[in-house]
């Protein structure tokens, strides 16, 4: 997406920041928390435990907000510099390819009588953060894992888009969609975990394996395409004007995902 944003690219930024946030909430990272922090919380019987990705999404996105508030004050009409924007490329390919090999390897470990469980690098690290119990707290897991170079530099983006279109209010705007998207998605993620912990057969196994499945595309589908851009300016002109499509097409393959599975469900629920 081209920073040099019109009031006319305004809807078209709106949309590309909830899809984004949409497409963040499926991060591996988020995908592991907040199964551990639904787990956790339903042994306990905490009745927020169907809501602990909703809470761990809000305390996420309070920090993309601030930051992308701050760093709009900070830099004006500053452009990002080329090393910085090749750098973040490159973190986010070698994280990818990590993620989706993790998490083929938690579906090749895992015992076809056993649901599967989702992998993250910094939910692995911090693991003992999923053993808290308050809805505070859940949101403050949320913000700390905001601190990573991936989720900055989209507050980054966030900062200069909206502060070509007039201040403030745009980059704000632009945040709290992304908040937004990362809700539904985040949201939905906790509903289902929970919904999953209530059933121990196969609709709940084979669910667990499609989801597993969709990260490990996701990750390496999304690498693939920025090592794509990385070195054939073509790609990288024609995935410029293609961001909004691109998301929502990733987006449309895991509903059908799980569609599926929902469809197979209800047939044994029948």
């Amino acid at each position: 997406m081209d920073l040099q944003a019109t009031p006319s690219d305004w809807p078209t930024l709106l949309a590309l920041a909830f899809v984004l946030g949409l497409k963040h909430g499926l991060d591996a990272d988020h995908l592991a928390t907040i199964d551990g922090l639904t787990r956790h919380n339903s042994r306990l019987q905490q009745r927020f435990a169907s809501f602990c990705g909703s809470f761990f999404s809000l305390g996420h996105g309070a920090v993309v907000l601030v930051t992308a508030l701050g760093l709009s004050a900070l830099a004006g009409q500053q452009a990002v510099p080329d090393w910085l924007d090749a750098l973040g490329a490159w973190v986010s390919i070698g994280f990818l390819l990590l993620l989706g090999g993790l998490n083929l390897w938690a579906l090749w470990r895992t015992a076809p009588d056993q649901v599967v469980r989702p992998l993250g690098l910094k939910a692995w690290g911090l693991k003992g953060l999923q053993q808290v119990s308050h809805p505070v707290v859940v949101a403050l897991v949320g913000a700390l894992f905001a601190l990573s170079f991936d989720t900055l530099s989209q507050a980054a983006f966030f900062a200069l888009a909206g502060g070509r279109l007039g201040g403030a209010w745009p980059v704000a705007s632009l945040a709290l969609a992304f908040l937004l998207g990362m809700l539904v998605t985040d949201g939905l993620n906790g509903l289902w975990i929970a919904r999953l912990m209530a059933r121990a057969d196969q609709v709940a196994r084979r669910a667990s394996r499609v989801m597993g499945l969709t990260v490990v595309a996701l990750s390496w589908g999304v690498a693939g395409l920025g090592l794509a851009k990385l070195y054939s300016p073509a790609i990288d002109a024609w995935a410029e004007g293609q961001a909004l499509l691109l998301s929502l097409t990733v987006l449309g393959l895991l509903a059908a995902a799980f569609g599926w599975v929902l469809h197979g469900a209800r047939r044994r629920w029948a």
